[in-house]
């Protein structure tokens, strides 16, 4: 049951807040990853944040957060420090070692002034203490999001032989020109820009058809295939590798494919 609406119900955790109007709801799909392992405030929040427009994805183990975390495909990371498996701030720790710079927002029950440093120096952008306020959760969250981040151009990219010009959006392999349509050029692109990092299934599946009504489950593995096949054809020397249970990286291709 919920309260207010767009208000997740009441947990220990959480503190009721003042009645106001309700926040305006993202304008651009937003995708944050939620690591709690509090079954009944996970649920909560990831609903309460669900109904305030935003994209979630819930994981309530340190180490399987951290597979997810480094893919660097989240907009913002929602981080209990109290982890089954990596804690919290070794999670941090590793994905700032590992250049990966997603605002992180700690969300925990260490209140204490040491705590509170200690999360901040290992990487954390910002640090709210339960009980909390679903509301103060929200603006700190909107704060976060406003923060400047690497700025994404328009200047081309390049993997081995292969330039990719997001401003014409065209393509070339050694040289030479090669039509690579619509989804497909979205999905290399996000590829190239992430290059080294696996890109979890379902987030591709939001980031490249999030405005597409009820997209088929299989149409990420099928659009990978179609586009290896096109860029072999090609005789571009790279490889995009799936990783069994996660999804699909591009393979370094200044170091040479992986084999």
């Amino acid at each position: 049951m919920e309260g207010r609406e767009g208000q997740p119900e009441e947990d220990c955790n959480v503190r009721a807040g003042p009645t106001r109007v309700a926040a305006e709801e993202p304008t651009a799909l937003v995708y944050l990853l939620l690591v709690e392992d509090d079954e009944t405030l996970g649920d909560m929040v990831r609903r309460g944040l669900d109904a305030s427009g935003y994209r979630v994805h819930w994981e309530q183990d340190g180490d399987a957060a951290y597979d997810r975390a480094s893919s660097g495909a989240y907009d913002a990371l929602i981080l209990d420090l109290m982890l089954p498996g990596l804690d919290g701030m070794t999670l941090v720790r590793s994905l700032r070692a590992a250049g990966v710079r997603t605002p992180v927002l700690c969300l925990t029950a260490r209140a204490a002034v040491d705590d509170k440093v200690a999360g901040l120096d290992a990487g954390a952008d910002d640090y709210l203490t339960k009980p909390f306020v679903f509301d103060e959760l929200l603006a700190r969250l909107r704060a976060l999001l406003r923060r400047p981040r690497d700025v994404v151009v328009s200047d081309p990219l390049t993997a081995g032989s292969l330039r990719l010009s997001p401003a014409d959006r065209q393509v070339t392999v050694a040289g030479h020109r090669l039509d690579v349509p619509g989804r497909e050029f979205d999905l290399l692109e996000y590829l190239i820009r992430n290059r080294g990092r696996t890109l979890p299934r379902d987030v591709v599946l939001d980031r490249i058809w999030g405005d597409a009504p009820s997209p088929r489950a299989n149409v990420v593995d099928v659009t990978i295939s179609r586009l290896r096949r096109r860029l072999a054809a090609a005789g571009w020397e790279g490889r995009i590798v799936a990783v069994p249970g996660l999804g699909y990286r591009l393979a370094d291709v200044e170091q040479g494919p992986e084999r």
